[in-house]
This record gives C-alpha cells, structure tokens and sequence, in this order.
C-alpha cells in the first residue's frame, strides 16, 4: 500500500427532510448567495425548503449554472458577490452547479490577474469562501471533495482544480430531492459515479484489499440499485442507496494508499469540451476502450474486477477480460447510456482530443504513460 494521507471535513448530513437542518448549519451572520441552474429546484419543491429553512438569513440569489459551469458564468457571480458583500455559498442543485460554486469561491479572494489561472496553471488556492451544499442529483461525489470541473467557451476548454479550501463546510443529502430526475440524469449519474470508482480501482494491484474491497461494494451496489431507481423513480431506498454510493465514490476513503487513473476522465472532458456530450456519456464511451487499450498493464485488476464483481472466472485470462469488458459496456447500455461515439454524431475530428492533450503536455494514465498515439488508439476503438 502506498503513503496517504487522509483529511475530509464536510459533515453529510443525510436522510429525509434534512433541508430543514440548513438553518442550522447556515452561520446566523452569513450573507447568503444561493446558487442553482436551471430551474429544476423550484418545479421540484427544493427551492421552497431551502428558502423557508433560511427564512431568517440574508440570502442573495444567483441562478443559471449550467451543467458543465461555465467560467464566463461564474465571474458573474464571483462580480455579484463582491458587489453585495457576500460571506457564505450555498450550492443547491447537482454537481455542476456545487463545482460552478466551488470556483466561485476561490475566485472571489484570488489575489492574482486572472481566476482562469487556478484551472489553467494551477495557480494555488490560498483562501475561499465557505461553501455549502443541498444536493439533488447523485453523480460528481462533489458534496464531499475539494474537486471542480469548470469549462470556458473561449477559449474551448474544460479544466479541474483541487483545492482543500473549496471542500463543502456540510452537503445535505435527502434522496427525496431526486425522484422527479430525468430518467437521462439518473442513469448519467449511475455511470458517473461507477467510473469514477473504476478510475481508482482499475489500476495496478498494490496489496490494499481493504480500498479494493471498498471499491467492489460500491460497484455491485451501484449495478443492483441503479436499475431500481430508473425503474421506479420514487422508490426511496434505490435512490438513498444511490445517492450514497455516488457520494462514496469520490470522497477519498477508496482513493487512500492505491494508485489512480483519470486517464479516461481527462479524454471525456475533451469530449464534453469539444462536442458538448454529457460528461457521463463521455465516460461510459471511453471507458470500455480505455480498458481494452490498457488491458496488459491493467491485467491482475481486471481479473480481480471480472471475479469479484460481475462473478467472470474460469477459462483463459484473456477471455475473462473480453468477458468483463463487455459486460461493463452492457451495464452502461443497460441504463440507456450509448457507448460509441458515432452514436452521438460524433465521426470527424476526434484526433483533437489526444493533440489538445498533448498541447498541454500532459501524459496520462496511472503510469503517466499514454500518450498522443495511446489516446487516438482508444477513441479508435470506441468510434463505431
């Protein structure tokens, strides 16, 4: 196993009617900016607990986060914010719009030229406002890292950050906010999560059996309770069950002392940046491929994932692996989520990705070792 270190700060607070804990949670003297996307919360009765549960704080509100937020977007509030004295964020809605927020945050104090240069150059987060969270859609595991994902229509870029500044003060989780989700949102969630465990679990065997065990767990709750939810939107032990796995995803505990991948992750921001696919759409198309191109070095855990999870043993090692490959392209196919890039439209141009990649200087993968010819060798394979 190898050296970690292990910190995470946000309380999740969980469960049904937790909303109303945000009077709570919320400091008493904060001027609030509420932040949320498109509307979906004020359909879905969220919008009316938030405001009730905050009826005695100040609160400011900016929507129209897009999914995949927008630098162009989030300036705007990082303007808003400044204008009206703000001293508390409060992401209400999915991912994106908790990413969107936690840029915002660092934004708002960032001491240097150009906020962009948190995401481009890694330029360090020294100070951020305090962030909060109500979330409605299971899927980033952003309720509970110092993570975000924030695009920029020009130039054409998606780019992440990490900082632990931008970790969430607290994240409430009621699974009732997402039984009105599109049934697309759901299923994109499902993927999103299980990739996300899979970028840190399909790596190289460094004896952690805990972490990997940890992994495992999310991922057969994830293929058990994922199609529920999509079946019967309302019932709430799937989403709760779903909810959760997508949090444990990525909040670090399966991520301690093992090696991690991105690799297919950094090629589907490109995808998203440059054609618009949802995030989730991205992965479930590349992944498979990824896994094929790198299934000599990924070889013992693609075994142990074959075994362990979708119970693939005997015959060759090399038929177990056709076996799990395909079986993890049918379970993304399963949920309604397409797995070829021509599906979406997408036939000319994908040689982009791997040169803008390259532009950056960036080898990818666990070994940070595929490169521009690995990368246009993986979008081959998933292209038809």
């Amino acid at each position: 196993m190898q050296n970690f270190r292990f910190h995470n700060t946000t309380i999740l607070d969980f469960g049904k009617g937790t909303i109303a804990d945000l009077s709570a949670l919320v400091p008493k003297d904060a001027k609030v900016l509420m932040t949320y996307g498109g509307g979906s919360i004020k359909k879905n009765g969220v919008y009316d607990q938030v405001k009730s549960a905050l009826k005695d704080h100040q609160v400011i509100e900016f929507g129209g986060i897009e999914p995949n937020p927008h630098y162009e977007t989030c300036m705007k509030a990082v303007a808003l914010a400044k204008q009206e004295g703000i001293t508390f964020l409060l992401s209400v809605g999915g991912g994106s719009t908790l990413d969107g927020t936690k840029f915002i945050a660092a934004a708002i104090p960032f001491a240097g030229d150009d906020p962009w240069d948190i995401l481009a150059k890694g330029a360090p987060v020294v100070s951020a406002l305090p962030v909060g969270c109500v979330l409605t859609l299971p899927a980033t595991g952003s309720e509970s890292n110092g993570f975000s994902v924030v695009s920029r229509m020009e130039p054409l870029q998606k780019l992440a950050f990490f900082s632990e500044q931008v970790y969430p003060r607290f994240s409430i989780l009621d699974p009732e906010t997402t039984f009105t989700l599109p049934s697309r949102q759901t299923a994109n969630g499902v993927v999103d999560a299980f990739a996300h465990v899979l970028e840190q679990y399909l790596t190289y065997d460094v004896n952690a059996p805990l972490q990997d065990r940890q992994a495992e767990a999310v991922l057969l709750t994830l293929i058990e309770e994922g199609p529920k939810a999509l079946a019967n939107p309302t019932d709430y032990d799937a989403r709760a069950n779903v909810m959760w796995s997508a949090t444990q995803a990525l909040a670090g505990a399966i991520a301690c002392g093992v090696p991690q991948d991105w690799a297919t992750h950094m090629m589907g921001h490109e995808l998203t940046a440059l054609y618009g696919l949802d995030h989730a759409q991205t992965l479930a198309v590349v992944f498979p491929a990824t896994m094929q191109h790198c299934r000599i070095a990924k070889k013992s855990k693609l075994l142990k994932y074959a075994d362990r999870v979708w119970g693939i043993r005997g015959g060759s090692e090399d038929a177990c692996i056709d076996a799990v490959i395909v079986k993890t392209e049918e379970f993304f196919r399963s949920l309604g989520v397409k797995t070829r890039l021509a599906e979406y439209g997408v036939t000319e141009g994908i040689e982009r990705v791997g040169q803008r990649i390259e532009a950056r200087g960036q080898k990818i993968g666990e070994h940070a070792n595929l490169g521009r010819k690995d990368i246009d060798a993986i979008l081959g394979l998933c292209a038809k």
